[in-house]
């Protein structure tokens, strides 16, 4: 269990890129191999409920989106540079293999000289990791406000994608299957001011959550050598996408379990869960799994596709904005990334 009494939740900041890329448009491109192995335009979508995701404009690095949605986080919770005392960079995408893209946020933000800052990456369940981290530093008086930053692109990723495959004369169906994840992701940015109680201007408070890791599925989803984010870099993917639904979801069990224990939350007191985007069989089976109604999941993967470590915040701070929750109320963050590792954190608003 791990629990806190001291660490609120004070504002979300986001950025979404304004190129939308649609399923079909991607589709279209692949229609040689589409018609090599009888497949139909519409297939992404139908099998993945993603109708379009967002690419940044050329040449917008992850420190880029990253800036923006920690200025906009930064501006809704009212809290100047000099009050920020950590800065985590939590996202897959990053600027380059060294130094942090940490250090270009920072300068970015004009944060203090005092701020830490570093790096914190763990596939798509890092901005959880930062989440995590953070509450400890604050938990212990470490620090009194800290900022978590998330900016993920995936241009780069689905161009190598597509022009690999086109470029395969001996492509398989198998290993065209293992690159149809690589399509679904999507680019976008987020932030979360986090702050002591005693300095804290809201009663957002994170309660605690539970860890739970499967790293003897850790080959299901491997991505391409960290070399940054250069522009000419070869990024791909390679994704058992069945098989690690199933051992994603039998992880998400356990884990759903073991936080609800944890918590105390028995019954159906969660008034608002958030989960990591996927698609929409990884919703409805991730549901299933911890036995929670799909139908009253807020979901963003139909218009942005899976954004990565920044997914399941970004989904979080669309809908707070959307429909803010009353005081009081029980919300889940349930997370899980490839590795395998799932966070269950628990937040009363």
């Amino acid at each position: 269990m791990l629990g806190f009494k001291k660490v609120c939740f004070e504002s979300f900041g986001y950025a979404l890129p304004e190129q939308v890329v649609t399923s079909e448009a991607l589709e279209q491109e692949l229609a040689p191999i589409y018609e090599r192995f009888g497949l139909h335009v519409g297939r992404l979508e139908l099998m993945t409920g993603i109708r379009e995701r967002r690419f940044w404009s050329e040449g917008t690095k992850p420190s880029d989106a990253s800036t923006r949605a920690g200025r906009s986080a930064m501006e809704h919770a009212e809290v100047s540079p000099e009050q920020i005392e950590c800065l985590l960079h939590t996202s897959v995408s990053r600027d380059f293999l060294e130094p942090a893209t940490a250090s270009v946020v920072h300068d970015n933000l004009k944060l203090p000289a005092k701020s830490v800052m570093y790096d914190l990456s763990n596939a798509c369940l890092g901005f959880l990791n930062g989440i995590l981290s953070l509450a400890n530093m604050i938990e212990l008086g470490q620090v009194k406000r800290g900022l978590i930053v998330a900016g993920e692109s995936s241009r780069n990723l689905v161009r190598t994608t597509i022009e690999r495959l086109l470029a395969s004369k001996a492509l398989t169906r198998e290993e065209f299957k293992r690159s149809f994840a690589s399509l679904t992701i999507g680019s976008g940015a987020v932030a979360l001011v986090m702050a002591h109680e005693s300095v804290a201007q809201t009663a957002h408070r994170l309660l605690g959550g539970v860890v739970r890791t499967a790293t003897q599925h850790n080959h299901l989803c491997r991505g391409s050598a960290d070399t940054g984010f250069d522009r000419d870099a070869q990024m791909h993917m390679q994704t058992d996408a069945e098989r690690l639904l199933e051992s994603g979801c039998a992880l998400a069990a356990e884990t759903w379990k073991a936080f609800r224990s944890a918590l105390s939350w028995s019954g159906d007191v969660i008034d608002r869960a958030f989960c990591h985007q996927v698609g929409a069989a990884h919703r409805d089976r991730f549901y299933e799994a911890i036995e929670r109604d799909p139908s009253r999941d807020y979901s963003t993967f139909e218009f942005l596709g899976n954004v990565g470590s920044a997914s399941l915040p970004l989904t979080m701070a669309l809908d707070l904005e959307r429909n803010p929750p009353e005081a009081g109320a029980r919300l889940a963050m349930l997370g899980i990334g490839s590795g395998l590792s799932s966070v269950m954190l628990g937040v009363r608003w």
